[in-house]
């Protein structure tokens, strides 16, 4: 079939692969713009650019996706298909196209963690399975009806690093799949109401949503580390004993059950030399491997050979 490829980080490039192995012809990528990133501030390419450039394939950046000039060439175009993998909420003057229909693929089962952030919310809420959803696009937001889905469990050693990459490796058959069903003409979709599964938000994530709340019980907040790492990272204040504030980011950790005693939340518990343990609301965090800001990402071990003296009387909060 022809198709119009439409995808920016990482998560899509494995699926794009797929389907360019396949033998589909790909008649465009649509990608976001260039931006700024780093210290030098140097415009920096999507993944899924790099991946069109390395291959020779059509690129398309554009700003606004409803500006004339990139509708008229979509509608040039004349695909069976518009796939979507992490892009931007398309409007109908261009999910309504191919002829076949726009499909998005979904990190979720869906209608669960419909949002911009399903892996690192499935496993911050503690689900032990997740998966894949393909599925048509309409006018709301992951919300239309669904081609297919395939599951995966969640166990505690997963973090967002793991599960991302192994449901970017499934995503590679998961499309493939729904193309052949789409190009057949079986389709056979259902709506998403009629799904076991229960509608819940996955948001963007932001400042406010990747804090460490030290009042949750340690299994909730060693959930929310796992599915904040490698990034973006969940992060608390420490607060030395002269009352002087800065960032600390956790990355692994474990959580500890037993009772942590009249200590405050937020409290430290550490010997200076092997382990840090965090008071929580109930029981205690072991941490396993933290980073100030500035810093390099350590274990435990190595911080608290150089900065254990910054944890003598100091708390989280």
């Amino acid at each position: 079939m022809k198709i119009v490829y439409m995808g920016t980080p990482d998560f899509a490039v494995g699926p794009l692969e797929a389907i360019f192995k396949a033998g589909h012809e790909i008649a465009a990528i649509v990608t976001a713009p260039d931006k700024p990133a780093g210290r030098g501030r140097k415009l920096s390419s999507s993944e899924v650019k790099k991946f069109a450039e390395m291959h020779d394939l059509p690129l398309l950046q554009p700003v606004n996706l409803k500006e004339s000039a990139f509708l008229s060439i979509l509608n040039g175009i004349k695909p069976d298909v518009i796939v979507v993998i992490a892009f931007r909420m398309l409007p109908e003057s261009v999910w309504r196209i191919p002829s076949k229909g726009t499909i998005n693929l979904h990190a979720s089962l869906l209608p669960q963690y419909r949002g911009a952030a399903p892996i690192n919310w499935a496993i911050i809420n503690g689900e032990t399975q997740t998966g894949l959803s393909t599925f048509f696009i309409n006018e709301s937001i992951d919300t239309g009806d669904i081609i297919m889905q395939e599951t995966t469990e969640i166990s505690e050693t997963d973090n967002f690093g793991t599960l991302h990459d192994r449901l970017k490796e499934m995503g590679k058959a998961v499309i493939l799949n729904t193309l052949d069903i789409i190009e057949s003409g079986s389709i056979k979709a259902i709506s998403q109401g009629t799904l076991p599964y229960e509608n819940k938000p996955a948001p963007k994530l932001n400042k406010e949503n990747t804090r460490i709340d030290w009042s949750q019980n340690s299994k909730d907040i060693f959930n929310k580390i796992r599915g904040l790492s490698p990034f973006p990272g969940a992060w608390t204040i420490l607060v030395d004993k002269d009352g002087n504030e800065q960032l600390l980011k956790v990355s692994d950790s474990c959580p500890d059950t037993t009772e942590s005693g009249s200590q405050s939340t937020g409290a430290i518990i550490t010997d200076g030399k092997t382990y840090i343990h965090v008071v929580c609301g109930l029981g205690k965090l072991q941490v396993n491997k933290l980073q100030l800001s500035g810093r390099s990402s350590m274990s435990t071990a190595e911080f608290l050979r150089g900065y254990a003296g910054l944890l003598d009387g100091a708390f989280l909060k």
